[in-house]
């Protein structure tokens, strides 16, 4: 169980380091649902074309770069809603993904390529005799061990570099990072490209794993990692909690089907439900937070 919650933890980690770029330059990105749609995609087409899973990955970057340029075009070039151009590219990858897939191969449902490889498995024969410690570390598919290892990097990028600073000065106190002469639509535009990069990852990493391409293979994986931003306090470490707490609900929920006399709708469900719970409680929190805040200010 363990390690399946790895697995499903893993393009949900992706989406929302990514996401954190863009909610951190102050851009809550609400399109990462279809940039990991997208990715998804362009990452199998490209690896079953050149029969490389390493273009796989990056064609799955640069679908998910690409919609979020076309993000940054609308919203901060001609000013659109946010949320609206958010929503419209999601909407947008979900309608254009099948019929691409008409056009080209006949059909808008399920994609399979038999002679294409399925990602690597590393460190298989490693084990500690630990089955939590093994069924975490070892095993696992490259891109798992690449998501933690941009878990390590966003940490150290966000808070001991100058970029980093000053991405986190913009969405704190945009004036103060404009007084001091930084660009702050450029900086803005750079996270909001980083989101979609990672988010494209995280796509290509689902539809290379299972080594096939489904409809709505993202199955809400974009919005959980924006609950996993905030549930993770907004640093990647947290993130990377909340992401493996996802994950191993959603894998809590497919190995009760077989166990508990309990509809597999509800189960399957259940992810979705620890979402919505875990905003709930974030909220709760933060609200309590801010009141003690001003309890302190108050009094002194």
């Amino acid at each position: 169980m363990i390690f399946n919650a790895v697995e499903i933890m893993t393009p949900i980690l992706l989406a929302a380091l990514g996401g954190l770029f863009a909610e951190l330059s102050g851009v809550l990105n609400i399109a990462l649902e279809g940039l990991i749609l997208t990715g998804a995609f362009a990452g199998i087409l490209a690896a079953a074309a050149t029969n490389s899973l390493l273009a796989g990955i990056a064609a799955g970057a640069a679908a998910g770069g690409l919609m979020a340029a076309v993000f940054v075009f609308f919203s901060m070039r001609l000013k659109a809603n946010i949320f609206i151009t958010g929503l419209a590219i999601n909407l947008f990858a979900a309608g254009a993904i099948p019929f691409i897939s008409t056009w080209l191969f006949g059909t808008k449902g399920v994609l399979r390529f038999p002679d294409l490889k399925r990602l690597p498995q590393l460190f298989r024969n490693t084990s500690t005799g630990i089955g939590f410690i093994d069924g975490l570390l070892f095993g696992h598919s490259a891109t798992v061990y690449l998501a933690w290892l941009l878990v390590a990097v966003s940490a150290v990028f966000l808070y001991r570099t100058p970029f980093g600073l000053r991405l986190r000065a913009l969405g704190a106190k945009e004036e103060s990072v404009v007084i001091a002469g930084v660009n702050a639509a450029a900086y803005r535009r750079m996270a909001i490209l980083i989101s979609g990069i990672a988010a494209g990852i995280g796509g290509a990493s689902i539809s290379l794993r299972l080594g096939v391409y489904l409809p709505n293979i993202s199955a809400g994986r974009g919005w959980i990692a924006l609950v996993a931003i905030y549930l993770g306090y907004r640093h990647p470490i947290g993130i990377a909690v909340a992401a493996l707490l996802f994950g191993f609900t959603e894998s809590l929920a497919g190995a009760a089907q077989g166990m508990l006399a309990i509809p597999g709708t509800i189960l399957l469900g259940l992810p979705y439900a620890m979402t919505v719970i875990a905003m709930i409680i974030y909220s709760a929190l933060r609200s309590r937070g801010r009141k003690r805040r001003r309890l302190i200010d108050a009094h002194f």
